[in-house]
């Protein structure tokens, strides 16, 4: 006959096994961080001010560096200098894009940019570059603006270019164009800003055969309400001090021409990357015509593009990180 153990003596000898188990077992790897250059056009809009403050504020992004991209790129280097040293990100670099003259927008938060301080002059294109060949096949670009240094990389070295993970990009028009409100049909597709600035950068982007992840106007015209802003701007860390400064002076700029609801376009890309559920991408084929829309075409994709977001998950993430009090 067999000898069984009583019941309370197999339990405790259970929880010991798997104790024991449990510390002879190899120690979990963390998750490899994301790793992220950002291309951007910070200081017009006040969307990319909120899309850094998230990225500053998710642990699995590792910032690689941050290129300014369109108009004054100097000063928009400045911004991001102040900014970036103010909340305790000093370290992350900062390199400075080709200018344009050719940028219609005020340059809303100039006054919080010359209170920086002008970074080490480092040309955008070489950052790029540089950094690709040190981490191939490793590296997102979030590019958040014109693609102007986007087309000269391409341009100077196709073959490195080539070499990065991806592209996530905010650009673009497909199926609905800008609208000023939710509760109205959106317009037909329209020549999106980002393309439209640069679209020669734009069609050598889309020719790259980098893969492309594109949030266009369709999944991206998501508004901060007053009582998200109220939340934020009354939390008093220095991500949302920085962040009610800008956004007052944007509103200052704008005003009374613009709502005081701000289109949080340049976001979407970021909580896509924390958690790609919160824009759901279809496989598409974009061509940039000469006019400046993207298109579908038919043939072999090129882009997983997001034409819908799913808000709730969005502003999950998005207040969740920006109302949590880093260390």
């Amino acid at each position: 006959m067999a000898y069984s153990l009583p019941r309370p003596l197999r339990g405790l000898l259970s929880i010991f096994f798997a104790l024991s188990c449990a510390m002879l077992a190899p120690p979990a790897h963390p998750a490899e961080k994301i790793k992220v250059i950002v291309d951007m056009d910070i200081g017009d809009d006040i969307d990319d001010s909120f899309a850094l403050a998230l990225l500053l504020q998710s642990p699995e992004i590792d910032i690689v560096g941050i290129t300014t991209a369109w108009g004054d790129t100097g000063l928009r280097a400045q911004l991001l200098e102040r900014m970036l040293r103010e909340t305790g990100h000093g370290g992350i670099p900062v390199a400075q894009g080709i200018a344009s003259t050719g940028n219609p927008q005020p340059f809303t938060q100039a006054r919080y940019a010359r209170r920086g301080k002008p970074p080490a002059r480092v040309p955008a294109v070489d950052f790029l570059l540089d950094q690709i060949k040190r981490q191939p096949g490793r590296i997102t670009l979030l590019a958040l603006g014109p693609l102007t240094n986007v087309g000269a990389a391409i341009e100077r070295d196709p073959a490195t270019f080539a070499k990065l993970k991806q592209v996530a990009m905010m650009g673009g028009s497909v199926r609905a164009g800008y609208r000023k409100s939710q509760y109205v049909p959106a317009r037909p597709a329209d020549k999106e800003y980002n393309i439209a600035s640069d679209i020669a950068g734009a069609q050598k982007l889309f020719k790259s055969g980098v893969p492309i992840v594109m949030m266009p106007l369709d999944s991206t015209q998501i508004r901060l309400d007053e009582v998200e802003r109220n939340a934020l701007f009354g939390h008093g860390s220095p991500v949302t001090d920085a962040l009610a400064l800008m956004y007052h002076q944007w509103i200052d700029a704008y005003q009374p021409w613009s709502s005081n609801m701000p289109s949080l376009f340049d976001v979407v890309p970021v909580t896509w990357l924390i958690d790609p559920a919160t824009c759901t991408t279809t496989a598409l084929r974009i061509v940039v015509g000469d006019d400046g829309y993207t298109r579908e075409e038919s043939g072999k994709p090129n882009a997983a593009v997001c034409l819908a977001s799913d808000e709730k998950r969005f502003f999950n993430i998005l207040m969740t990180r920006l109302l949590e009090d880093k260390p």
